[in-house]
């Protein structure tokens, strides 16, 4: 029986090199993301490779509209069995406060991610301890595990992100569901973020030797999800 994948935050980079993996292993992939407008060529790319696929609008930080999506990916593909979170954490373009100045508020904005994360997870993984089987990925930055003092309220959030991930590897263990840990560090190739810096170098500086390919991402997240020997892993180009 074919079973479904679901990718939130569904992009040009990582995002869409999740859904081809994804397709290609035999998942019908649901996609959801913030920007309509995107849906159509990426549901045209995923059908020209022979991947059944279906796009959702949603923003994660919408509880009520992303439930909503992920029961509606439900009644047209039937069960979750993969899902996969990697919305993006902030925009380029806003350069956060550093540690020193982040404030209480702060925090509580960039912990909406989590928030998210927590709400997403709650509506699907009922379903896949029933069925004793299922997959969860979050992916997050490298602000979990390295200090970086100018990402500011973004390096708290992203500690937390990490922390449900890994927690909830080991309360799973054992039920047939597994959940992941991509930690990122670099400019993701193909993304929004690398287009944008790409642009600008005398803004953002030089991109070389700080990328990441996403289809290799991609296929390290698959190896975790089949493997299940690790609960992470962190990508570095730093």
């Amino acid at each position: 029986m074919r079973k479904t994948a679901v990718v939130i935050g569904a992009g040009p980079g990582l995002g869409m090199s999740m859904a081809h993996r994804f397709g290609r292993e035999g998942y019908a992939v649901a996609l959801i993301s913030r920007s309509p407008d995107r849906h159509p060529a990426y549901v045209a790319a995923l059908a020209e490779a022979g991947v059944e696929a279906a796009a959702f609008a949603a923003d994660v930080y919408d509880r009520e509209r992303i439930l909503a999506a992920l029961d509606e990916i439900t009644a047209r593909f039937g069960p979750i069995d993969l899902l996969y979170y990697g919305p993006g954490a902030t925009d380029v373009s806003r350069v956060p406060e550093p540690i020193t100045e982040a404030t209480s508020d702060d925090v509580r904005q960039a912990m909406a991610i989590a928030y998210a994360a927590i709400d997403v997870t709650g509506h699907v993984l009922p379903g896949m301890v029933e069925r004793g089987e299922g997959g969860l990925l979050y992916a997050g930055g490298l602000s979990a595990v390295l200090p970086m003092p100018p990402l500011g309220a973004l390096a708290p959030a992203a500690a937390a992100l990490r922390t449900y991930a890994l927690t909830l590897n080991a309360a799973l263990a054992g039920q047939g569901v597994y959940a992941g840990s991509l930690t990122i560090g670099g400019v993701v190739e193909r993304g929004d973020i690398h287009r944008r810096i790409a642009a600008a170098p005398e803004r953002f500086g030089g991109l070389s030797g700080h990328t990441l390919d996403p289809d290799v991402i991609a296929g390290v997240a698959w190896e975790l999800l089949t493997k299940r020997d690790r609960a992470e892993e962190i990508f570095n180009a730093l």
